[in-house]
């Protein structure tokens, strides 16, 4: 006789899918920061200032712009410093965020942090998405510092990103550093992408998800974290 099998549903599918592309980018971060790594690696960040400046240079020669006019000699410069400052999130991890941050506290209920702006660079096109990120975590005898949680949202939107991975490498590693009961994240995002080009449809907006323990085994937690996010 046939054993009966328990089918997973999309959502595990999903967050295992997801999980997956975690682990390969956190390779990936660990093997860019290593001497034998990538090129970038072995770059001091003036270099590095200074290659993306030529690169720029040789974008507006390519558009047919004169870059020694005024309005443009100095943007090589300026896109360079600002692209430095958009991705600084590579430069830190979740520990370092966290830090001394976490207490011992007997608190079992849920901690919600709403309404967390963030702006990221879409990997695709190079160009921002920005929204609000929920955030809840049902501790497990420990707490950390409120304004740990939107800088470690902050730490992965200043990176080149996709939306559902942001979602997840959020929740993560909030998972791992606090060793919650569950973890939640809810992200409401607008693409520039899809408002600027392509599609050209400004109103539509990106919702994704991660949840993890009781978020994602118990139905009336999840429900409740839902309800919490539609509050005004």
């Amino acid at each position: 006789r046939f054993k009966k099998r328990k089918l997973r549903t999309t959502s595990e599918l999903l967050e295992d899918e997801q999980a997956a592309q975690v682990e390969d980018e956190e390779e990936r971060l660990d093997q860019a920061s290593s001497p034998s790594g990538t090129t970038a690696a072995s770059l001091t960040s003036q270099q590095r200032k200074e290659k993306i400046a030529a690169a720029v240079s040789t974008i507006l020669e390519a558009l047919g712009e004169d870059g020694s006019r005024d309005g443009l000699r100095k943007t090589p410069t300026r896109y360079a410093d600002a692209l430095m400052s958009f991705t600084q999130g590579y430069e830190t991890t979740p520990a370092t965020v966290f830090g001394d941050a976490e207490f011992d506290e007997n608190h079992h209920e849920v901690v919600m942090l709403r309404d967390i702006e963030f702006f990221s660079l879409c990997e695709h096109h190079m160009v921002p998405f920005f929204g609000k990120v929920h955030i809840a975590y049902l501790p497990s005898g420990k707490v950390v510092g409120l304004s740990k949680l939107a800088k470690v949202v902050d730490m992965f939107a200043q990176r080149l990103q996709v939306q559902e991975r942001l979602t997840t490498q959020i929740s993560r590693a909030i998972w791992d550093e606090l060793e919650p009961r569950g973890v939640a994240v809810y992200i409401e995002a607008q693409h520039l992408c899809m408002m600027m080009r392509g599609v050209k449809k400004s109103g539509a907006k990106t919702i994704t998800t991660s949840m993890l323990g009781v978020f994602k085994d118990d139905f009336t937690v999840r429900s409740e974290f839902l309800e919490m996010t539609r509050r005004s």
